[in-house]
């Protein structure tokens, strides 16, 4: 029989770490925790009336965390595909759905194809002033007829001598009122199917590229989402981002890292809105006890912490295999789907724990459900997640 001193007892209150984060990773989500906690979340507030600042861009990238997992030939860290995950679960201590998003739309969706595709000048042109926080990157895909169904965009691009011409709209786009440039999908053979999308390069100055309105919308207030117009904008050849007609390919490929990104970044803000709910039911008392003893809250916890756990560990193991070489679309679509409706869950249920005051803006649980709402939508929609997912097993 084992000496009572022997025997392992559990210590719920030690620092987890997972097999993919080195001393480097914790490091660096110490650094960036304190930066949102130090210069972002004081403004929280005041940017959900106002949007973020441009001025965010520059700051994050001095710090050089615009650029973590990209090469430093061109100003990036140089890091590994798990410094991007840092980023997005440490960037929700700024309390901002909306600047997160602004930011991973730069980092995470509209530079990874320009890196993967892009001509030298191109980087030149766009990444390395991307990654100093000096040109702000967004992506065009959705236009007002045409969401999840990618093979609907009538944004048309056609060719004229050394020139294409583009003509069409796009809607929903974050970062559209303050970007420098879109990486622009659009269609240049319209009998082609698949094989007839093309992906540009438009700077937003460009004669034609009208911002047409500011939306707005449920949540992510801190972010600018724009409606655009392109009339006879005109670019040169040079502005074609990799291959002629393999636009649609080449977005389905970008996709899937942003996708992860998102997973990530919905199981962080779960967590965070988890422990601050944790905290609020230690605090609270009614009928004389501490709200959090009562067996129904407690159970309310154990479930939520169950699902946060389950989302976070199909994240990491995707995002190991990603970082691996592998292409896993099957488990990126059940992470993205999974994290999102997690994410959505646990907003909700800490909402009613704390009651009347969760329907308050003043606990900010309320602007969390908000934010968190758009990711069941937003880069592909729970329905379009389960339709890879059946489809990927031959239905």
């Amino acid at each position: 029989m084992a000496a009572p001193e022997t025997v392992l007892k559990p210590d719920f209150a030690t620092k987890r770490s997972h097999f993919i984060f080195s001393d480097e990773h914790e490091q660096l989500r110490e650094s960036i925790r304190a930066f949102a906690i130090k210069e972002l979340a004081p403004h929280a507030e005041e940017w959900e009336q106002t949007t973020f600042p441009d001025s965010v861009f520059r700051r994050m990238g001095e710090l050089g965390f615009l650029g973590l997992d990209k090469p430093e030939q061109y100003g990036g860290q140089g890091g590994d595909y798990y410094t991007a995950l840092v980023l997005a679960e440490e960037i929700v201590h700024g309390q901002s759905g909306g600047l997160a998003m602004g930011v991973a739309v730069h980092t995470d969706m509209a530079m990874p194809p320009i890196l993967a595709f892009g001509s030298e000048d191109q980087k030149q042109d766009w990444v390395v002033p991307a990654i100093k926080g000096e040109k702000i990157l967004c992506l065009g895909i959705t236009e007002p007829d045409a969401g999840s169904d990618v093979a609907g965009i009538k944004t048309r691009a056609v060719r004229d001598g050394d020139e294409y011409v583009i003509n069409g709209s796009k809607t929903y786009i974050t970062n559209g009122h303050r970007a420098d440039v879109i990486v622009l999908v659009t269609k240049t053979d319209p009998d082609a199917g698949y094989d007839g999308f093309t992906l540009f390069l438009v700077p937003m100055d460009a004669p034609g590229v009208i911002r047409e309105k500011r939306l707005e919308k449920l949540g992510m207030h801190a972010s600018d989402t724009a409606l655009l117009a392109f009339q006879d904008v005109r670019v040169p050849a040079t502005a074609v981002l990799g291959q002629v007609g393999k636009g649609f390919y080449h977005i389905m490929w970008e996709l899937q890292g942003e996708r992860l990104i998102g997973a990530a970044g919905c199981v962080a803000g779960a967590q965070r809105c988890f422990d601050q709910t944790l905290q609020y039911a230690k605090d609270r008392t009614a009928f004389g006890r501490q709200i959090g003893k009562f067996q129904v809250i407690r159970h309310k916890f154990a479930e939520m912490a169950t699902k946060i756990e389950t989302a976070r560990q199909l994240v990491y193991t995707t995002a190991w295999r990603f970082q691996n070489g592998d292409y896993p679309v099957r488990e990126i679509s059940m992470a993205k789907l999974h994290a999102a409706r997690v994410a959505v869950e646990v907003a909700d249920e800490c909402i009613q724990i704390h009651g009347g005051a969760g329907y308050m803006k003043e606990y900010g649980v309320e602007r969390v459900w908000r934010d968190m709402r758009l990711n069941r939508i937003g880069a592909g929609t729970d329905e379009i997640m389960l339709d890879v997912i059946g489809r990927s097993y031959g239905l």
